[in-house]
């Protein structure tokens, strides 16, 4: 700790930690019900289908479509065993615990195939189980259905693999995967996850300004995304009803954890908790996922702390806290974690075409980046760079990670590009978490292409392959800024 540290300060965090070590490594989230957790984890959240999503489980139309004895793969196949076997497989994959497979229907005929799509008009997406030859019909019946379909085909499944690059052509809501590999049966309703999630979310603005109600509207009708204001009477509201005992026990597990506390008092860590808390409660009573707040406008030292301990808690549990009441990066939030499961980390960019790199800073870092039941990242407790004031994770990710950076632009495009984490610099400049990332392409075009505005969302992971999909699926043009 810091030399700045107060000696009230020393002896509140030095029991702080003590009442840590003797009671309160069970950490438990205060408005859900509560979950045992093992030491350090994030609290599950109740009701939380998956991360990203309080609703309903993902709604994937299941269709297995093959003929009796035809040639490929044999014509003594038993079509009810291969079902058998599917099934059996999707069970056993955690990635699919969130989905609803409905009509899991065998399907041998285009009349099969027209009762089955009749069935599918309320799913998020089609999966196609690719058995036998002879298929073709049945493939443009369930396509009819006009919905974001994936046919999977395993090897020796049939000839009609060489049509299908004509037909994902003509279809912008059809695609396939070719392969042995069955986890990809996961990643085929990626996709279908992350129109789900938008669909079902609900996003929380704290500010006293209007939504831009042209957007709002805009993306309302493609995505079927809601949005609420709440103001500030309501916000401190709710911070009043946080017990300075829950602020302090929350208090706790942050200055215990923390590799350091180098600005903020223990006072302004509490507060932080304590909005913390609130921004949950909030989140609870809208049954929403999603909270951003206009803390550098009209919500600026307008609350009791900074949003910044709040948006990374709700990171780490699976929910979303997102900086200065960003629609465009709460948005994108929203389609990396359908499709990942995990948070982003909004950043301000600096170029180093030297390493061909890209500096993404912001000062708060989520630390849960794999998601809420991967490991903690190393942190330090901080002051806001650029304000030198606050409370913020200084979050030090890790080397040698995969990342995807993105940004939703309007409803129909998102610059991207991939890379990976070569440093995680900790530096006086800038904000306070920083990753260096090695661009796969260009540097020195990712910055001339660069569109307009400063913050995009990124994720750990190479996620192209399912970001494309996800937008081919939903109208969305993909553009590589880094090409």
């Amino acid at each position: 700790m810091s030399a700045e540290l107060t000696r009230r300060d020393l002896v509140k965090s030095a029991i702080a930690c003590t009442a840590f070590c003797v009671g309160c490594s069970q950490r438990q989230p205060i408005f859900m019900q509560p979950q045992t957790t093992a030491e350090g984890a994030t609290p599950k959240v109740a009701g939380l289908i998956s991360p990203g999503c309080r609703g309903t489980k993902v709604r994937v139309g299941r269709i297995y479509a093959g003929k009796p004895s035809a040639h490929w793969p044999t014509p003594t196949l038993d079509l009810a065993e291969e079902v058998k076997q599917y099934e059996l497989h999707c069970a056993s994959m955690k990635e699919l615990a969130d989905v609803e497979f409905v009509g899991n229907s065998l399907v041998t005929s285009v009349e099969e195939a027209a009762q089955a799509r009749a069935a599918m008009a309320d799913v998020d997406g089609i999966l196609i189980i690719h058995l036998s030859m002879g298929i073709t019909p049945i493939v443009r019946e369930v396509l009819a259905a006009n919905k974001p379909t994936v046919l999977f085909a395993a090897p020796y499944s049939g000839h009609e693999w060489t049509g299908f690059g004509a037909t994902v052509k003509k279809q912008e809501l059809f695609d396939c995967m070719l392969t042995s590999d069955k986890t990809k049966l996961a990643a085929a309703v990626r996709p279908f996850r992350a129109i789900h999630h938008l669909r079902e979310a609900k996003i929380v603005n704290v500010t006293a300004r209007p939504w831009p109600a042209e957007w709002r509207e805009a993306v309302s009708r493609k995505f079927g995304t809601q949005f609420v204001t709440v103001d500030r009477e309501r916000m401190l509201k709710a911070y009043e009803s946080i017990s300075e005992a829950d602020a302090e026990t929350e208090a706790r597990w942050w200055l215990s954890h923390a590799r350091a506390v180098v600005e903020p008092s223990t006072d302004e860590v509490v507060r932080s908790c304590r909005l913390a808390l609130a921004f949950e409660k909030i989140l609870d009573e809208e049954n929403a996922t999603v909270i951003t707040t206009d803390c550098y406008g009209s919500m600026y030292h307008q609350l009791p702390a900074f949003p910044c301990v709040g948006n990374v808690r709700l990171n780490n549990m699976g929910l979303g806290g997102i900086c200065e009441s960003d629609f465009r990066s709460a948005m994108t939030h929203i389609i990396l974690q359908g499709l990942t499961g995990r948070p982003g980390f909004i950043s301000d960019p600096t170029m180093d075409e030297s390493r061909d790199a890209i500096i993404l800073a912001h000062c708060l870092g989520s630390m849960k980046m794999d998601g809420p039941d991967g490991e903690i990242a190393p942190f330090k407790l901080r002051s806001i760079m650029e304000r030198q004031e606050g409370c913020v994770p200084q979050v030090f990710m890790r080397v040698g990670t995969p990342v995807t950076q993105a940004i939703l632009v309007g409803t129909d495009q998102m610059p991207f590009f991939t890379g990976t984490i070569i440093e995680t610099p900790d530096t006086e400049r800038g904000c306070r978490t920083k990753i260096t990332v090695k661009v796969d392409g260009n540097a020195r075009q990712l910055w001339q292409n660069w569109t307009p505005g400063l913050h995009r969302v990124t994720c750990y992971g190479n996620v192209r392959e399912d970001l494309t999909r996800f937008c081919r699926f939903t109208g969305i043009k993909m553009i590589d800024e880094a090409a």
